[in-house]
């Protein structure tokens, strides 16, 4: 792929041609001008010695006397340098012919024009001159209907030539001249524009992964680029959040698996000490078949997580009989909540929803199993069904210590406790939370906690539409 032209070249390139289209198009202008204004000159000095001409032939046609006719014209000429006349009767024959270019030929070429315009101008050369004239045909009076004279009037223009020669090259030296300092000016103009953008760049390649809570300072930029100081500032806040967590999900498993592994050394290492009978090497073996299992579901549950990271995490689609879910739970639970003195209730209507069902059916049973271990006995643990706008609400409520809230909205962070004096003691491994947004979040739902008044509620809005529903899983 090509690389683009930089910011700088194109800039000055843009706007030198367009200056350079400007300048050209204004020297045109001026040129045509001053040319135009040469053409009126030209014309006002013509118009001049036509009206001589038209008193000579007047004052001849009274008259009849072509020799003094030819001597009034000859006198008409008089004060006109650079001018010439040419006059032919009505059957052609010359009656006057100014010294200098003949200017019978064009009498007989060119059609006569009504009147004197610069428009009507016709430019000939008759070398070594360049003439500018126009032919008309007069009468022996203005009013007279009848024009029995053609008349040549003709001026040379080689003077209004070369001053306009003259010209146009100082005119487009001038231009030229005009274009290069304007594009080296817009050059520097582009270059000293760019100056914020490279502090900004050097500023950028300062910041190192462990310098990630530097940020630009959007106050001390050009406003054009206030936005980008912002969303750099913006994204730096959210790689130095991500980094943040993932340095601490990775000490976080090193500090979940070590402890395991430091069991299962130790126990094997005191095994190994002396000899033991054969119920003390199954009891061992039995402890360490409980670190293998908990360790063994602390990796699935962060190959799950891992799965939702990369969106790998595909629900198949199903009705999901939520208060049916429920009241499974319960009777898996209810066991262990009896001998916690925790009862369970379910209220509200029956609803169904889009879901897959194992997922949610994990994802409860993470909620409810939290619950029943933080609920004080003869207290009761309530699961309410409820519809809402957005779609179908569970809410798993119940009563105990409450949650302060700043960890309220980190409870769903991996390995995150509220109390980590809780590990060991039958807690897990802090990732049940964090499964359980992931699952809600494949589902297209939410999941939000509540701690408050002496009770604690994790309430999932699940949507009552969905993509069309895939096979089945389980």
């Amino acid at each position: 792929m090509r690389r683009p032209a930089s910011l700088a070249l194109r800039l000055t390139g843009f706007i030198g041609i367009a200056i350079t289209l400007v300048l050209l198009a204004f020297g045109w202008v001026i040129g045509r001008s001053v040319e135009n204004h040469f053409a009126e000159q030209d014309a006002g000095e013509l118009r001049a010695l036509a009206q001589a001409v038209q008193q000579s032939l007047a004052a001849a046609s009274s008259d009849g006397d072509i020799e003094v006719l030819q001597r009034s014209l000859a006198a008409s000429l008089a004060g006109h340098h650079g001018m010439f006349l040419y006059v032919a009767g009505a059957d052609g024959q010359t009656l006057f012919s100014s010294p200098g270019p003949d200017l019978t030929a064009i009498a007989r070429s060119i059609p006569p024009a009504p009147r004197i315009e610069t428009d009507a101008l016709r430019v000939w050369q008759d070398p070594p001159r360049t003439l500018r004239g126009i032919i008309l045909r007069m009468g022996p009076n203005a009013s007279s209907a009848k024009q029995p004279f053609l008349v040549v009037l003709a001026t040379a223009i080689d003077f209004h030539l070369h001053y306009l020669t003259d010209f146009r090259r100082t005119l487009w030296i001038m231009a030229l001249g005009a274009i290069a300092l304007t594009i080296v000016a817009v050059w520097l103009a582009v270059h000293h524009g760019h100056a914020p953008l490279r502090r900004i760049t050097a500023q950028v390649q300062r910041i190192t992964s462990d310098q990630l809570h530097v940020r630009l300072s959007p106050e001390t930029v050009p406003i054009e680029l206030t936005e980008l100081a912002t969303s750099f500032n913006n994204m730096l806040g959210r790689l130095e959040d991500a980094f943040h967590r993932l340095s601490n999900f990775s000490a976080d498993i090193a500090h979940e698996l070590r402890t395991p592994v430091t069991n299962l050394m130790t126990q094997t290492q005191v095994a190994l000490s002396s000899a033991r009978s054969i119920d003390e090497y199954r009891e061992i073996l039995y402890s360490n078949l409980e670190e293998y299992e908990r360790m063994a579901q602390m990796i699935g549950d962060m190959l799950f997580l891992a799965q939702a990271d990369n969106g790998l995490l595909k629900p198949s689609l199903a009705n999901v009989d939520l208060a049916a879910e429920v009241r499974t739970l319960f009777d898996y639970f209810e066991a262990w909540a009896e001998e916690r003195g925790v009862a369970l209730a379910l209220k509200g209507a029956p609803a169904n929803v889009p879901g897959d069902r194992l997922m949610l059916r994990r994802a409860l049973s993470n909620l409810l199993s939290n619950a029943i271990r933080h609920t004080p006995s003869d207290q009761a643990v309530q699961v309410r069904l409820e519809t809402c706008t957005d779609g179908t609400r569970v809410v798993v409520d119940n009563p105990g210590k409450e949650i302060p809230p700043q960890h309220l909205p980190r409870l769903f962070d991996r390995f995150y406790r509220v109390d980590s004096s809780r590990y060991r003691q039958g807690d897990g491994a802090g990732l049940g939370l964090a499964i359980v947004k992931a699952i809600v979040d494949a589902h297209g739902g939410t999941v939000t906690a509540i701690s408050t008044n002496g009770r604690t509620q994790f309430q999932i809005t699940l949507p009552n539409t969905a993509t069309p529903s895939t096979v089945p899983r389980g």
